[in-house]
């Protein structure tokens, strides 16, 4: 099969084509023939060498895809209510970036009615992040007020659609006012640009001083002293990476006498039992959200996964290229050619 390979680590020009044996899939997990894979932050830490993968799974990038079943446990798929030649859409821990990918039966889902491929791929990463992390531990609930660092991210455009349809406020932060723009129209309530204001002042503002609820925090570092600031009490903070550093300076009597909740996950080497119970939570709540269009994917560019552009040896180095240079609004996917 064809599929991206990180030659070393470096920047995007290391993503170049190879060949690799198609993989086979093991008792409960099915072989997908991929026709789009999704582009996520954790990709680009693993080509720079700061993210390697889990143990035992493949060392190709992807963490994402979207296809047909080819083949694989016919008892799991029967038991998931799915069949051979099925429209999928999977997380997988790695190896996405390939033709062929194999994925636990478990964490595959079906394809809502009405999108595309590449629409397919670009939910299961930032879907089961979002609801594991705002709902399952950050327990927003209807009426409550949700702040979202990095609003216009693949995560920040997911939160807010959820948020949104699961009955929250939702204010978000972005570094330029077209990026703010984007996700008001996208449905957020307030957006903040954290390069001209103080997003803890603006949240306590917006909330006439009560603070808000839940916070989904991808910046972590010195963005943690504002969170518990502006946290409301018996407020959730909940932090998925650390983009600004791990090192974080509070007030920790602020986090006693309100009674908050610091909190955080990494989704990637959970097991497929924990990362299964999500897929069938959002089948449950969140792919009739799909279905109806209250939910949409947000995709701000498709690339030939193959074709070499711009100079890179890969659309992949593009999509890569592009993702490093923060000026996406959602989602970027590589495509795959037909067989």
């Amino acid at each position: 099969m064809d599929c991206i390979e990180i030659r070393a680590s470096g920047g995007p020009e290391v993503l170049v084509p190879a060949r690799r044996p198609r993989p086979v899939a093991a008792q409960g997990e099915v072989l997908i023939r991929v026709r789009a894979s999704g582009v996520n932050r954790p990709d680009v830490l693993q080509r720079l060498g700061h993210y390697p993968p889990p143990a035992g799974a493949p060392d190709l990038p992807g963490l994402e895809v979207a296809g047909t079943i080819e083949s694989g446990d016919a008892a799991a798929l029967r038991a998931a209510g799915l069949a051979l030649g099925d429209r999928v859409c999977a997380l997988v821990a790695g190896g996405g970036y390939a033709e062929y990918c194999v994925a636990p039966v478990a964490q595959c889902l079906p394809v809502p009615s009405g999108l595309s491929d590449a629409e397919a791929a670009s939910l299961p990463e930032t879907f089961f992040t979002v609801w594991s992390n705002v709902f399952d531990r950050g327990r927003l609930a209807a009426g409550e007020t949700l702040l979202v660092q990095g609003g216009s991210s693949g995560i920040g455009v997911t939160a807010i659609q959820l948020a949104k349809a699961a009955g929250a406020t939702v204010i978000v932060t972005a570094g330029s006012d077209e990026k703010c723009a984007a996700c008001l129209r996208l449905g957020a309530d307030h957006a903040i640009n954290y390069r001209s204001a103080d997003f803890a002042e603006e949240a306590l503002r917006l909330t006439d001083g009560r603070g808000v609820d839940v916070i989904l925090d991808m910046v972590a570092g010195d963005y943690v002293r504002r969170e518990v600031e502006c946290l409301a009490e018996d407020g959730r903070l909940v932090i998925i990476a650390v983009q600004g550093g791990v090192q974080a300076g509070f007030d920790a009597g602020r986090v006693l006498r309100r009674r908050l909740v610091i909190t955080g996950s990494t989704l990637r080497p959970r097991p497929v039992a924990f990362k299964g119970a999500i897929a069938r939570a959002l089948r449950q709540h969140v792919w009739p959200w799909l279905e109806q269009g209250r939910v949409k994917p947000v995709l701000q560019a498709q690339f030939a996964a193959l074709q070499p552009e711009g100079g890179l040896p890969s659309g992949a180095a593009r999509a890569h290229a592009l993702m490093q240079a923060g000026q996406h609004v959602g989602k970027i996917v590589l495509t795959w050619s037909e067989p």
